[in-house]
């Protein structure tokens, strides 16, 4: 995931600020979690474990540039989810904030973007496979 954002992280983070995101900067800026049928492009990307989720938000790297998204997020609050990254895109950003929060439990930044966006609400699709997934290790 370093290699995929090092080239581009300035240039994302910089048309984030803008108000606007570039769609093939979301597989590797907002990651989500890995899924049968996925494309490629999110499979390169995709978080395959609450552990790895957990992996990367603690990492200070990855999970400061993620915080680091997320805070630029909050200044665009007079906005919606769907007009900085358009339905399908913010869809894909509801599912990412979804995993992280709940592989970190403590990520008040990212509580604060769903009652913002998604009416406070998780993304019921990636919770299923969250809870799938559990089931499966129990």
């Amino acid at each position: 995931m370093v290699h995929a954002q090092e080239p581009v992280y300035e240039d994302a983070i910089g048309i984030l600020r803008r108000g606007m995101m570039c769609t093939p900067y979301m597989e590797f800026m907002f990651p989500r979690l890995a899924s049968s049928g996925s494309g490629a492009a999110l499979e390169a990307y995709a978080i395959g474990s609450l552990d790895e989720a957990n992996a990367y938000i603690s990492s200070p790297l990855l999970g400061g540039r993620y915080r680091e998204c997320v805070t630029t997020l909050q200044r665009l609050i007079n906005c919606s989810a769907s007009t900085v990254f358009g339905d399908i895109d913010a869809g894909k950003l509801h599912a990412s904030l979804t995993l992280f929060s709940e592989a970190s439990y403590d990520e008040f930044l990212l509580e604060t973007m769903f009652d913002v966006w998604f009416d406070g609400l998780l993304d019921e699709d990636t919770m299923t496979r969250i809870r799938s997934m559990q089931r499966q290790v129990a």
